[in-house]
């Protein structure tokens, strides 16, 4: 009984580790795979997931958009119910629908915009660039920072490589005076005998 007891209760606080507290968890069994489900809790964000989540329900919250990479560590996820959230599709959103057009797009099909007015009613699947009006503005200049890190990269390696190459023909150049040297010695010693 007291071996139950230890199990049972270790099992316990490996759920309650595991489960935010916003929600239901069910353990599936494989590997400690989890069922969980947020859905209709009013959360106003997605909260912590342990990365073995295979089911996770979000439906009918207050979700307005979803931190980068919040969903990235969830590598055993197979469904995933996301819909019926006032999403606010502004820039903050293209996260989510690219990170749902590579894992489920059945899913970025039940999503529809709340706001900004003009996006209301929109499926998130549907929504473009061109609406994304303030990430036009965001994304060069990110474009910008790789660039100039990129660019600072290659010059250091192109200077590496110069100053390798000089460092090779100023070592010959040594090589080739010191066995000169050799042999002008050698040769004088020759002629001295």
């Amino acid at each position: 009984t007291v071996v139950g007891f230890s199990i049972l209760l270790l099992f316990h606080m490996t759920q309650t580790e595991v489960c935010p507290a916003s929600c239901n968890c069910k353990s599936l069994g494989e590997m400690m795979d989890w069922h969980i489900d947020c859905s209709s809790r009013k959360l106003t964000e997605v909260p912590a997931l342990p990365m073995n989540t295979k089911r996770l329900y979000l439906q009918n919250n207050s979700l307005t958009s979803v931190p980068p990479g919040a969903l990235d560590s969830l590598r055993s996820l197979e469904e995933l119910k996301i819909f019926d959230n006032p999403w606010n599709c502004d820039c903050h959103i293209l996260y989510l629908k690219l990170w749902l057009e590579d894992f489920s797009a059945p899913s970025l099909e039940n999503i529809r915009c709340a706001t900004p007015g003009p996006m209301r009613m929109k499926p998130l699947s549907q929504l473009t660039g061109n609406e994304l009006g303030i990430c036009k503005r965001l994304l060069p200049i990110k474009c910008l920072e790789f660039f100039w890190r990129d660019l600072i990269l290659i010059a250091g390696v192109i200077i590496a490589l110069v100053l390798v190459a000089w460092a090779l023909k100023i070592s010959k150049k040594l090589v080739c005076q010191i066995n000169l040297n050799q042999l002008e010695s050698r040769g004088s010693l020759l002629g001295k005998h």
